[in-house]
């Protein structure tokens, strides 16, 4: 299992999300640009003393991390709200990928068709925008660990 942010915006996010990341043993990918350095008070602030332990891996644009995907034959699962299928009715698999978008803007439309049916959406009230990226990495992580028997 690994997760991906696609273009993260919120250094505070991205450092819970690495909190998470060190705490179930998931590495994490980021994909540049990203709205912040990874120098940031911030993101260290939000990570704590968990980076050092981060399994990191940076993708210089999403071209390179689409190479690495397809070199690495793992699947990818992409959360989106526009999505119409659950979370709860993907098959997760120990090598997974979850991969999430950024804050303001998701994940880029060209991307999300690559695999349409590999598109989930984490189901929530009807009406109400998105959860909050950190929050939606950890529901979303969680439930693939479960699956893959892993947690």
């Amino acid at each position: 299992m690994a997760i991906t942010l696609v273009h993260p915006q919120i250094a505070p996010n991205t450092g819970n999300i690495a909190r998470l990341c060190v705490a179930t043993g998931t590495p994490l990918h980021l994909v540049r640009p990203m709205g912040f350095v990874l120098s940031d008070a911030n993101l260290r602030r939000s990570a704590m003393d968990y980076w050092p332990r981060l399994k990191l891996t940076l993708h210089d644009d999403l071209a390179a991390w689409q190479a690495w995907l397809t070199a690495s034959s793992r699947r990818a699962w992409y959360f989106t709200s526009k999505a119409t299928r659950s979370h709860w009715d993907a098959d997760y698999a120990p090598g997974d990928i979850l991969v999430l978008g950024s804050e303001t803007a998701g994940l880029p439309a060209p991307l999300l068709k690559t695999d349409p049916d590999r598109c989930l959406r984490i189901p929530q009230a009807a009406g109400e925008r998105c959860l909050n990226l950190s929050t939606a990495a950890g529901i979303a992580l969680y439930e693939a660990l479960r699956q893959a028997g892993k947690q």
